[in-house]
C-alpha cells in the first residue's frame, strides 16, 4: 500500500504566516506539522508516499527531501492549483496504479496515528474506508449522514449538517475511486470534492465503511486548532534538559530545553519546549508554549503560544498569549501598557507595542 499526502493547499486561514511559509511546515512543539504526518504514515508500515505539492513545493521538497529520514521513498506530484481533494487523487492515478492507498491531509494530526485503520482496511478490504470524528461545528467540514453503521450521504461544508460526524483527513481507497473522481464535476467553489466522489460510490452500492476516531484529531488549518494541537502534543513530551539553566531559574512540569538554549533568571512552566540556542532572560514561559530555535525572550511573559525561529520578544509588560509568531519577527515595547496581547504575525515582521 502507498500513501498519498496532500501538501498543496494555500493555507488562507493561517495568513499572514502562510504568505511566506507552507502551512504544512508551521511547527507544533517545534516540529513541522507535515513531519507528524510522515511519522504516522511510516508507523503504519507504509514505505512509499506520493506528496502532492503546489505553490509552496520548493519549501516542501527542501524540508522532506527523498523521505529517507522517515524510512520512506517520496515521490512529488505537482498540482497546478488547489482544485480539490478529488482532483489530487485524479492526478495521482499514474503514481498510485491499481493498488489500495491511504490518503492523508498534510495538516491533520491524529493522536493514535493511522496504523490501526490501515490494518482494518487490509483485513476487511472495502472499496473505501472513511474516518469520522464527532465535532461541535460540523458545518466547517465534510459531514457524513449515518444510519447505524451505514453511510448514506456525504456533504462538503453543509449549511445544515445531517449529523455532527465530520470527515477526518484520512481516507483509504481501492481502485474504484478513480472511476468516481473521473465522473464527478466541480462544485460551486470550483473544486472536485472528495465527498462527491465517495457519494458517487455510495449511490452505486460500493462498500463504504465508517470508523469513528476515539482519540483526538486536529485539522490545524486555523489558529485556534493549531494552538490546541500544540497543547496536546506538548503534553505528550518527556522532560529533557540539554541547555543551560542558571541557579536563579525555575523549571516546572514537562519541559524540553534543547541544546545550546539558555535560561537566565527565568521560569518555564510545562508543558513547554525551548528550542535550540534560544535565550530566555528574566522571562516567564508557559504553560503550553513552544519557543523556536535561536529565539530570544527578554523581560516578557509568553503563554499558550507558538513562537517560531529567530524571533525577538523584548520588554513586553503584561502577558502575550494565544499567539502564533512567524520566523524572524521582532516584538518590542515602545511605552508602558499592561494589556494582554494576542498576535498572529508573518515572517520578517516588526511590531512596536505602545
Amino acid at each position: 500500500m502507498k500513501a498519498l499526502i496532500l501538501s498543496g493547499g494555500r493555507g488562507t486561514r493561517l495568513r499572514p504566516i502562510t504568505y511566506t511559509s507552507a502551512k504544512q511546515l508551521v511547527p507544533i512543539a517545534n516540529k513541522p506539522i507535515l513531519y507528524y504526518v510522515l511519522e504516522m504514515v511510516a508507523a503504519a508500515g507504509i514505505r512509499e508516499a506520493g506528496v502532492v505539492v503546489g505553490e509552496t513545493q520548493q519549501e516542501i521538497r527542501m524540508a522532506v527531501g527523498t523521505g529517507g529520514d522517515w524510512g520512506l521513498k517520496v515521490t512529488y506530484i505537482e498540482q497546478e492549483a488547489p482544485l480539490g481533494l478529488a482532483h489530487a487523487v485524479k492526478i495521482a492515478q499514474p503514481y498510485l496504479g491499481s493498488d489500495p492507498f491511504v490518503m492523508v491531509l498534510g495538516d491533520n494530526i491524529l493522536r493514535d496515528g493511522i496504523a490501526s485503520f490501515v490494518d482494518e482496511y487490509q483485513r476487511v478490504r472495502p472499496n473505501t474506508q472513511i474516518l469520522l470524528s464527532k465535532v461541535k461545528d460540523p458545518q466547517r467540514f465534510g459531514v457524513a449522514g449515518l444510519q447505524g453503521d451505514r453511510v448514506y450521504s456525504l456533504e462538503e461544508k453543509p449549511k445544515v449538517p445531517k449529523s455532527d460526524y465530520a470527515l477526518v483527513g484520512v481516507y483509504l481507497f481501492d481502485h474504484t475511486i478513480f472511476e468516481a473522481v473521473g465522473a464527478i464535476r466541480p462544485s460551486q467553489r470550483g473544486e472536485l470534492e472528495i465527498t462527491d466522489a465517495i457519494q458517487y460510490q455510495i449511490d452505486r452500492d460500493y462498500v463504504i465503511i465508517p470508523h469513528v476516531v476515539t482519540g483526538w484529531w486536529k485539522d490545524t488549518g486555523r489558529l485556534e486548532d493549531l494552538l490546541e494541537a500544540n497543547r496536546l502534543i506538548l503534553d505528550t513530551l518527556e522532560s529533557r534538559v540539554e541547555g543551560r539553566i542558571d541557579t536563579h531559574s525555575v523549571v516546572e512540569g514537562k519541559v524540553v530545553i534543547e541544546g545550546g538554549a539558555e535560561l537566565v533568571r527565568s521560569t518555564v512552566r510545562g508543558p513547554a519546549i525551548i528550542g535550540r540556542c534560544a535565550r530566555i532572560v528574566n522571562a516567564r514561559i508557559g504553560p503550553f508554549t513552544s519557543i523556536g530555535a535561536e529565539t530570544e525572550v527578554v523581560n516578557s511573559e509568553v503563554v499558550d503560544s507558538v513562537i517560531m525561529e529567530q524571533v525577538k520578544i523584548v520588554d513586553i509588560e503584561g502577558r502575550m498569549g494565544e499567539s502564533l509568531i512567524g520566523k524572524n519577527v521582532q516584538v518590542y515595547r515602545c511605552s508602558s501598557s499592561s494589556a494582554t496581547l494576542r498576535l498572529m504575525l508573518g515572517d520578517n515582521s516588526q511590531v512596536g507595542i505602545s
